[in-house]
Parts: C-alpha cells; sequence; structure tokens
C-alpha cells in the first residue's frame, strides 16, 4: 500500500510539472517556459497528434485485410406456398406448402493474391508518415505563434513603461510650472502647455496599458492557460540587444529550406500519389482467393421444432480467380493521377520559390534591423541629453516650454522606435526559423 500511495504521488507531481494548474496565482514566465506549456495545453498540438494516431489505425486495417475471415449464417424458412412447373401437361411443385427449411452455414475465407492489398499497406505507411509532418508543422506554427506573441508581451510592456516614465515627467514639469506661475515666474502659456503635455501623455499612457492587457491575453490564449492566471514576465527587449547577430546567408539552391514543413508535406503528397498510381495498377492484375464452406440443411419438415430435423452436413473448397478483362474507367483514373502529379509538382515549385524568397526578406530585414538599432540607441542616448539640457536652461530662465516638451516628445519617440526595432527583428528571427524549419531557438 505504501508503494502504491509513493507511485500515485510521483505521478501526480510528474502531472503538476507539465500542466499549469487553474489555481495557480501567478506565472513566472520566460520564453522557453512559454513554449513548454503552450506544446503541452494548445489543443491544435493533441489534434494534430490524434490525426497521427488515426493514421496508425488505418495501417493496422490495411494489413488486417490479408487474414481469414471466418463468418457464420444462420437461416430458417418456412414455406407458405412453393412453386411449381407444368412439364408434359403435369404439375411439378419444388417441396411441400406448410414446411420448413433449416440451414446453417459457416464460411472461411482466404486471400491468396490481393496486390491492392499489398499496396494499400505501403499507402498508409506514407499517409503515417504526412500525418506526422502535419503534426511537425504544427507544432513549428504553434512555437512561431507564441514566440512572436512573447516579444510582443515584451515591446507593449516595455512601451507602456516608456510612456509612463514620459508621463511622470510631464506630470513632474506640469508640478513646477503650475507652482513657478502661481508665484508669477512664468506666463500663463508655459502652464497651459505644460498641461497640455501632461494630458497627452496621460492619454497615451492609458493606450499603451491597454495594449499591454490584450498582449498578455492573446499570449495566454495561445499558451492555452486560463484568463485567471497572472503571468509575470522578467525580461526586456532591452536584454537582447547584445545577442543580436547578423543572420548567415542563404545557402545555394536553397537548401537550407529541407526542414520547411510546407515543403516536406509536399513531397509527402507527391510520394502518396506515386504510391497510389502503383494502387490503381493494380486493377489490372488477377486476384485469388480461396474459400471453404461447411453446411448442415434439413429441408421439408412438416413442423417448427428445428432441433428434431434430420440435417444433411456438406461441404466445399473453392479456389477463385478474378482476372479483369475490360474496364475503361481504371485507364481514366490512371490519367488522372498523372495530371495530379504535374499539378503536384508545379505547386512545389512555386512554394519553392516564394519560401526562399520569404527567407531572404527575412534575412535582410533582420539586417537592416539591427543597424537600426545601432542607431535608435545612440538617438536615445542623445534623446535624453537634449532632455537635460533643455530642462536646465528651462530652470534657469533661458529656454522656453515649447524647447523642453519637444525634448521630452523627441525622448519618448526615440525609446518607442529603439524597442520596435529590436522587437522587429527578433520576429523577423523567428518567421525566418519557422520557414526554414528550425526547431525552437533564443536568439
Amino acid at each position: 500500500m505504501l508503494c502504491l500511495v509513493l507511485l500515485a504521488c510521483c505521478g501526480w507531481n510528474a502531472a503538476a510539472q507539465t500542466v499549469v494548474p487553474e489555481s495557480v496565482g501567478q506565472l513566472d514566465l520566460t520564453l522557453d517556459r512559454a513554449v513548454e506549456i503552450a506544446l503541452a495545453e494548445n489543443p491544435t498540438i493533441r489534434v494534430a497528434e490524434k490525426d497521427v494516431e488515426l493514421k496508425r489505425l488505418a495501417d493496422r486495417m490495411a494489413w488486417q485485410a490479408l487474414l481469414p475471415t471466418l463468418d457464420a449464417t444462420l437461416t430458417f424458412s418456412h414455406a407458405i406456398k412453393v412453386a411449381e412447373m407444368k412439364i408434359g401437361g403435369q404439375k411439378v411443385k419444388f417441396g411441400q406448402d406448410g414446411s420448413s427449411t433449416a440451414t446453417g452455414v459457416l464460411a472461411l475465407n482466404v486471400p491468396v493474391f490481393a496486390p491492392a492489398v499489398y499496396q494499400n499497406m505501403k499507402l498508409t505507411k506514407e499517409d503515417i508518415l504526412l500525418a506526422q509532418e502535419k503534426a511537425r508543422g504544427s507544432k513549428l506554427d504553434l512555437v512561431n505563434q507564441v514566440t512572436k506573441a512573447y516579444y510582443g508581451a515584451l515591446l507593449s510592456r516595455d512601451s507602456y513603461e516608456v510612456m509612463k516614465r514620459s508621463y511622470d515627467v510631464a506630470k513632474q514639469n506640469y508640478d513646477v510650472v503650475e507652482t513657478m506661475f502661481k508665484v508669477g515666474n512664468v506666463s500663463e502659456y508655459d502652464k497651459l502647455s505644460a498641461e497640455v503635455q501632461m494630458r497627452s501623455t496621460q492619454s497615451a499612457m492609458v493606450s499603451a496599458e491597454t495594449g499591454k492587457n490584450l498582449s498578455l491575453l492573446k499570449l495566454k490564449v495561445l499558451m492555452g492557460v486560463t484568463a485567471n492566471v497572472d503571468i509575470h514576465i522578467d525580461d526586456s527587449l532591452k536584454a537582447y540587444e547584445e545577442k543580436l547577430v547578423v543572420p548567415e546567408a542563404g545557402a545555394a539552391g536553397g537548401a537550407d529550406l529541407a526542414g520547411n514543413s510546407t515543403l516536406r508535406q509536399l513531397d509527402q503528397r507527391m510520394s502518396l500519389l506515386q504510391r497510389t498510381r502503383k494502387v490503381l495498377r493494380t486493377n489490372f492484375m488477377p486476384t485469388v482467393g480461396l474459400s471453404l464452406s461447411g453446411q448442415y440443411q434439413s429441408v421439408s419438415n412438416p413442423d417448427w421444432n428445428i432441433f428434431g430435423y434430420q440435417y444433411s452436413p456438406s461441404a466445399t473448397l473453392a479456389l477463385s480467380v478474378s482476372i479483369p478483362i475490360f474496364h475503361i474507367d481504371n485507364w481514366t483514373k490512371l490519367k488522372s493521377n498523372k495530371v495530379q502529379l504535374a499539378q503536384l509538382e508545379d505547386t512545389r515549385l512555386n512554394t519553392f520559390r516564394e519560401l526562399s524568397m520569404a527567407a531572404e526578406s527575412y534575412r535582410q530585414n533582420m539586417a537592416s534591423c539591427m543597424a537600426q538599432v545601432s542607431s535608435n540607441s545612440e538617438a536615445v542616448r542623445q534623446a535624453e541629453k537634449a532632455v537635460m539640457i533643455s530642462s536646465k536652461r528651462y530652470e534657469v530662465g533661458r529656454g522656453t516650454i515649447l524647447e523642453l516638451n519637444q525634448s521630452e516628445t523627441a525622448e519618448t519617440r526615440a525609446k518607442l522606435t529603439y524597442v520596435q526595432s529590436i522587437y522587429e527583428y527578433l520576429t523577423n528571427k523567428a518567421d525566418l526559423d519557422y520557414t526554414l524549419g528550425r526547431e525552437h531557438s533564443r536568439p
């Protein structure tokens, strides 16, 4: 009993490590943890896994068609009035009116040569590989969505913090200007300008807060966790600045697209169509079957007591050969399969070209974002210095409130542009990894 209790506790603990309980108050989240929870909780992954399981069952059904089948048939019939025939002026009746007949048949059928079944067995193997690749594609797509949603949550939170700091500074400036206005050191224009600046940044801060909440909600939906779970992310886009690397050049001939799930699914569909062509060719081949049947029969019994009848046994062994001679639709099916193969080849070629262009576009965007990050980082430093100078100039009466507002607005814009450039690099990297079929990897 003690061993059973310990095993049950271990199993419960293992499940608790992979499933987020609904009662959890706060969830400390990282990118790796978000991807792990999404792969465990998102329903789309379980749907893809169930599809693979269905294909495996179909594969089992395919080879089971080669097994012998055994059927039993019990028949009881009562002739109210039997048929009769006139031959040479005499009536001949086929049985006796009001008689009963009981028959029991046991039939064993064994497929000896069934080429269509052999090819169907191989066809289901290809179908399993296609289902597995679809499941892999669903996993890569979910990882891509979760990764971009995670970076989106970081962007919205960093943007909110920038706007909140801007509002705090604008409010502090307004308080100072209002105090100076009361003692007559500044004009009413300065007071109104400071108030307008404060209220506009407050409105932007509220919008940024709404965007932050919506981005977290989207991340929760993708992760498959309930809305009452409070997500805490101890991360920021600025922490990724030092991890940005120049994207590698595309391989010649597009060899780096070998892991792309869409192309691999098209290749699997090509294999399926080629295997289907072999299945269709089996329609021109003969099939051989062996059947053994045993029968007990009692005919023309005057009553309904089947246990009192006199039964006579019989047995039959038959070897049947079915040879297709002329079926015009078989040729039409082969021609249709050939057209489908040609159509799929053109689709794959066009998809390959589009994916190659997309991968190169992501690489170019990443390189451009890296240059923007470096420039925007310097712009942030200069904007902060400009705010400090304009603030000092205004305090000593050498500057105007307009200069101060403009410098603060420029600082806010520079910080938002800075985090936006990092976000665009990370999302382009996530899309590049998805296009190339790479597993989850952090920058």
